[in-house]
């Protein structure tokens, strides 16, 4: 699972990075940590516009649900699709032509020790930016809101964890799905067909190496402010798992 994400970049590295436009400049904002649960804005860019990235709220939702999206939510949690079940339930509708790349520069899991749950922060490591850390997409799918054409919704795509995920994520053992950047233009071709895209998202996970390392329980407590640089810094004593 993945319901905390960062993306502490500025509007011009991920513009210069990625080669895309912002669609609405003054509604990107860059931050250090935020909750899929309090439905953010994530960036995104969607299949039939693969040069502009867009702002979309964090919890899909179908089209038949955008009569009482409140409602949904309230029974429904779809910050997170299972890759595996695509094609079935809620997310069926937005397979095909609904596919899209959602833009982090790292996530945020549990790690379950001594009966305790460890937020462990999870990057790639890059010297292309003076923080460390990479910028990535997660494969993702979205829905646009009937009464508002530029309003979206989103979830991201989740994976069974490989070998180093599931020692971050030891209990549930998933990891959302890092798109490698040689597959983003497949990954919007419009005539692939089911098993086509199934095959994408089991083999088409980032080759670049992550880093992960254990960050402030503050993450899990919803009555102080962790979108702050500390958020991200590892906790002492120094304790890797890797």
């Amino acid at each position: 699972m993945c319901y905390e994400t960062s993306l502490t970049k500025t509007k011009k590295q991920v513009q210069e990075h990625l080669y895309k436009e912002i669609a609405f400049p003054e509604k990107y904002e860059s931050y250090y940590h935020r909750s899929g649960f309090t439905h953010p804005n994530l960036q995104l860019i969607k299949m039939d516009e693969p040069n502009t990235i867009y702002p979309a709220m964090w919890g899909y939702v179908p089209n038949w649900a955008m009569g009482d999206v409140s409602g949904f939510r309230k029974k429904y949690n779809t910050l997170n699709i299972k890759s595996e079940t695509l094609f079935k339930g809620l997310s069926k509708e937005a397979a095909h032509e609904n596919r899209c790349l959602i833009i982090a520069d790292g996530f945020f899991e549990p790690h379950r020790s001594s009966g305790t749950s460890i937020p462990y922060f999870c990057y790639i490591p890059s010297d292309k930016f003076d923080d460390g850390r990479d910028l990535f997409v997660f494969g993702g799918i979205y829905s646009v809101l009937e009464e508002a054409p530029n309003k979206l919704t989103c979830s991201i795509l989740t994976m069974e964890a490989n070998s180093f995920f599931t020692k971050v994520h030891n209990i549930k053992k998933r990891q959302p799905l890092v798109f490698d950047e040689r597959l983003y233009q497949e990954w919007f071709n419009a005539d692939l067909n089911e098993k086509d895209i199934m095959e994408l998202m089991r083999n088409g996970f980032t080759s670049k190496r992550f880093k992960a390392h254990p960050v402030s329980s503050d993450l899990y407590k919803r009555n102080i402010n962790t979108n702050t640089p500390s958020i991200l810094k590892e906790v002492p004593p120094p304790n890797l798992l890797f």
